[in-house]
């Protein structure tokens, strides 16, 4: 039962992601993966709900899916349209042949790897992307020039414009320590719970209810990695308006770190940070 229900959160944060999404017109390439993280808790509840295979496979292949996206989201800015093509069939490809093995297999540590892989490449590539086109000193010359923010060339235009994107870089970095930390919590519970399964089962049988549930390390595993997950589709949101240059037209809200972060459009602001009044000074 516990593994079923903690699988709400899954649903109830990916309907706060998809209508952040279409309220706030973000890339749609962030709306599907609010719509395969959805698929994922979905799964998830329905095969610990039934036990049947065929919801396992939703439950665990939606998994790989969402981040083969992910990476497409990451590797993909920024690059012409044939090589978005071609990463586009290379990942579709990678997403059959784990499918079709995993099917074959029926071996959960090898969706585990393919998963864990998958994950660290998009991360660290995220990382990466972030840092050499935000931090104001790596960013490039070109990127500089690229600024439409920037095409004065005032020093102290540019002067706010690092202390803003340094401040916005420090945030980011507390939103990837603390859903990281969660999600590789849940991780090494799961773990726990899988390597010493029949010991927690007597444990939870002394205890009793409701207070065994606690020691329902599965149910601990989807809700920490729910979490997890909706922090770096939330970042990732955030970095593409950053590389857009469209900090000044979005804000991430995060108040504390007991609420869930979103990105919205900033009240009274038009394309490429100005006002709706100066923009309509502007026509």
């Amino acid at each position: 039962m516990v593994n079923s229900f903690t699988n709400i959160l899954f649903m109830y944060l990916a309907a706060k992601g998809i209508r952040n999404c279409l309220k706030n017109e973000h890339d749609t390439v962030f709306l599907v993966a609010f719509v395969g993280y959805l698929l994922v808790g979905s799964g998830s509840f329905c095969f610990h709900a039934t036990l049947k295979y065929p919801w396992q496979l939703v439950d665990e292949l939606s998994m790989i899916y969402t981040t083969c996206l992910m990476n497409f989201a990451t590797f993909s800015y920024g690059k012409s349209r044939q090589y978005a093509t071609v990463l586009a069939i290379f990942l579709a490809s990678l997403a059959v042949f784990i499918t079709l093995y995993y099917h074959y297999l029926q071996d959960p540590v090898f969706h585990q790897v393919a998963y864990g892989i998958l994950t660290a490449i998009v991360l660290f590539r995220a990382i990466y992307v972030m840092e050499v086109n935000i931090r104001p000193g790596f960013r490039s010359q070109e990127r500089d020039e690229a600024n439409p923010r920037l095409q004065s060339g005032a020093k102290t235009e540019r002067e706010q414009e690092d202390q803003r994107d340094a401040k916005i870089l420090s945030t980011m970095w507390k939103m990837i320590a603390f859903g990281l930390s969660i999600f590789l919590g849940g991780f090494a519970i799961w773990n726990l719970d899988n390597e010493h399964c029949s010991r927690l089962i007597q444990w939870r049988r002394r205890i009793g209810m409701p207070w065994g549930f606690v020691l329902e390390g599965h149910g601990w595993w989807h809700l920490m990695t729910g979490v997890g997950a909706y922090f770096y589709i939330v970042w990732g949101i955030w970095l593409r308006h950053c590389l857009n240059y469209r900090q000044d037209e979005y804000e991430l809200l995060w108040p504390n770190l007991w609420t869930m972060p979103v990105v919205v459009r900033r009240k009274g602001v038009a394309t490429n940070g100005r006002t709706n009044a100066a923009a309509k000074k502007g026509l």
